[in-house]
C-alpha cells in the first residue's frame, strides 16, 4: 500500500467516525515532509460555521503547526472530492498536490455534496444562481496600493 493510499484511509476513516456524531462523511489529512500534522472531520454540524469543512479545518491546523499560511510544502488528503471553497482555500494556502478517494458525483448519489456547483462557479457571474455583482464606490480608493506599500516597511 502507498503512502498516498494510507493518508486517504485515515481521512475516509475520519469521515466515518464523523457520520456517526451526527455529521458528513467528510475527513481530511495534511502531510508534512511525510509526517501527518493535521487531520480533522467536517465540523458544520458540530459549530454550525458553513465554513468548517474537513480540509478548511484541517488547514487551519496545519498553519498553527507549522506556524504559517503558506503549505506549499504539505501535501493533501480528503476522503471525497474537495468542494470549490476547500478546493480554492488548499491553492491559497499553496498545496500544489491533493489526492481525493471519492468523486462528487458518488456523493450527489446520496445527497451529500452539491456536484453541481462546480459547473456553476465556471459560469459568467450573470448567469449564476447567487448574484454577485460589482458596485464600484467611486469615492473610494482601492485599499491595495496602502496594502503593499505597508508591506514594504
Amino acid at each position: 500500500m502507498t503512502s498516498h493510499e494510507i493518508h486517504l484511509r485515515e481521512a475516509i476513516a475520519l469521515g466515518r467516525a464523523n457520520i456517526a456524531e451526527g455529521g458528513t462523511p467528510y475527513g481530511a489529512v495534511i502531510v508534512h515532509e511525510g509526517k501527518v500534522i493535521a487531520r480533522a472531520a467536517n465540523q458544520v454540524h458540530a459549530t454550525n460555521d458553513p465554513t468548517a469543512h474537513a480540509e478548511s479545518v484541517a488547514l487551519r491546523e496545519a498553519g498553527r503547526v507549522l506556524g504559517r499560511p503558506k503549505l506549499e510544502d504539505c501535501v493533501g488528503y480528503a476522503s471525497g472530492r474537495p468542494c470549490p471553497m476547500c478546493h480554492a482555500a488548499m491553492r491559497l494556502a499553496g498545496i500544489g498536490e491533493a489526492y481525493f478517494a471519492f468523486t462528487a458525483e458518488q456523493a450527489a448519489e446520496h445527497g451529500a455534496g452539491n456536484a453541481a456547483l462546480y459547473g456553476e462557479l465556471c459560469r459568467p457571474l450573470e448567469e449564476q444562481p447567487m448574484r454577485v455583482r460589482h458596485l464600484l464606490i467611486a469615492d473610494e480608493p482601492a485599499p491595495y496600493a496602502e496594502w503593499a506599500g505597508s508591506k514594504k516597511r
